[in-house]
């Protein structure tokens, strides 16, 4: 505990003379490069939107949408007690589902900590019947589970006075007009604290807010600085839809492939070279809402989650847990429904890199050494025509199953006869075998 303030200690002081946009000249340590090589092979993880809000089953935003001041909002803790939480069976649900990683909301925009927070009491321990850190106890069970916990932290906060000026968000919630940007920050950065010190070695801290001040001094070269002296295995990202800022370790994008902008937020978001994720949700919404039944299928999912590996990505899905603490059925029915599709079709999916066939509209390929897996989600006709792979190609099969897929090869094209018979009504995957690896590196990708 005593190097923990030490360094706490030492970042304070140097803050103010840090260069303020990002890390400049962060170099990983070894334990954050091999946590970035698994968190490329891990390619699935499971992301939870639960909070307060949850009492009002209208989404995590409900505060801002609906123009919440904070004395009516500060009524929803006393009304949160979540009885039903099972931390055992939230793992259960998530190692079932095939995924390898939990991501969770420690605070989001409303302010309100999930987990036992000595900066404030605005937090589930000392504001809610519940009493109880459901982080602490998520975070036993992921270790006991072996899966990797990281904490979402939103930058942005609707109830707390300091953070002032406000940005594009939080104008209703009757705060005074006025407060210490620099004191907020503080304020981050010992629950940042709390987080890195309290609950055992972290997969990452997966920041979200940034956007709503853009313009603001962060003072990210000490936030990241501290992340990374408190846990160097920990990955930083931020979902600020820009290109990564020096210091973090992952990039993400909200409801999009990398390099697409179909939901409207990652205009600027040019694609870096760290590992990659990108977030969905089952449904429309990220935080419980009763009225949203709209759940996507499970063709659905395991597009989602082939196309991202087909890009290189992780998936990260959503789920937004009940006031109770219980998640939805509709959920936990998908998410083990995609569970049993990957355990018969994962190693087309973990450790795999984008493939050397670059996304078309029939499908998309990932590889792994000398294997490439040619997922084609729209089948086209009997013959796909493909560029020529960049190593010579031994056999072709199905994955299901095993059986030959008869292949031509000219100058520029590789051509695989299919079997309309042999069509998956989800994914057909055909396997390819080079007569040697193909190379790759985040930096250049397939070589």
């Amino acid at each position: 505990m005593r190097r923990v303030l030490s360094v706490l200690v030492g970042l304070l002081v140097l803050g103010g003379t840090l260069p303020s946009a990002a890390q400049e000249g962060y170099r990983p340590t070894p334990e954050n490069l091999e946590a970035r090589a698994w968190f490329r092979d891990a390619r699935f993880g499971l992301f939870i939107h639960w909070g307060v809000y949850s009492v009002l089953g209208r989404g995590e935003w409900v505060m801002q949408n609906e123009k919440i001041p904070i004395a009516e909002y500060e009524k929803l803790p006393p009304r949160f007690n979540p009885t039903e939480f099972d931390p055992t069976a939230w793992v259960a649900m998530a190692k079932a589902a095939g995924m390898r990683y939990i991501t969770i909301t420690s605070k989001h925009h409303d302010g309100f900590a999930m987990y036992d927070s000595k900066t404030s009491d605005y937090d589930i321990v000392d504001r809610t019947p519940y009493g109880k850190d459901v982080l602490k106890m998520l975070a036993e069970e992921c270790r006991k589970e072996g899966l990797k916990l990281f904490f979402y932290y939103s930058q942005l906060d609707w109830h707390h006075p300091d953070y002032f000026p406000r940005g594009r968000t939080g104008q209703w919630s009757g705060r005074p007009e006025a407060g210490e940007w620099d004191r907020y920050l503080d304020y981050m950065d010992a629950q940042l604290t709390e987080l890195l010190t309290g609950y055992g070695p972290l997969g990452g801290i997966w920041f979200d807010g940034w956007w709503d001040r853009p313009e603001a001094d962060w003072r990210l070269e000490r936030t990241y600085s501290l992340i990374h002296e408190l846990q160097p295995g920990a990955l930083i990202g931020s979902n600020h839809h820009r290109k990564p800022f020096p210091g973090e370790d992952f990039q993400m994008f909200e409801r999009d492939l990398p390099g697409h902008n179909t939901a409207g937020w990652n205009d600027q978001a040019e694609i870096g070279t760290l590992p990659l994720e990108m977030c969905e949700t089952i449904n429309r919404s990220w935080g419980y809402n009763a009225d949203d039944d709209r759940h996507k299928s499970l063709k659905e999912l395991v597009h989602l989650l082939v196309k991202a590996a087909g890009y290189d990505a992780n998936l990260l899905l959503n789920v937004g847990p009940k006031p109770d603490g219980t998640i939805q059925p509709q959920f936990v029915e998908r998410l083990r429904e995609v569970g049993d599709w990957l355990r018969r079709n994962g190693e087309s999916v973990y450790g795999t890199r984008g493939g050397p066939i670059p996304p078309r509209p029939w499908g998309v390929t990932t590889q792994e050494g000398r294997h490439v897996y040619v997922h084609v989600l729209d089948w086209p006709d009997k013959v796909l025509a493909l560029p020529r792979p960049p190593r010579p190609v031994r056999t072709a099969r199905y994955l299901a199953g095993g059986r030959e897929v008869p292949f031509s090869l000219d100058e520029d094209a590789l051509l695989l006869r299919l079997d309309p018979k042999a069509a998956d009504p989800i994914d057909t995957i055909v396997v390819l075998e080079l007569a040697d690896a193909i190379m790759t590196t985040p930096e250049t990708g397939p070589r």
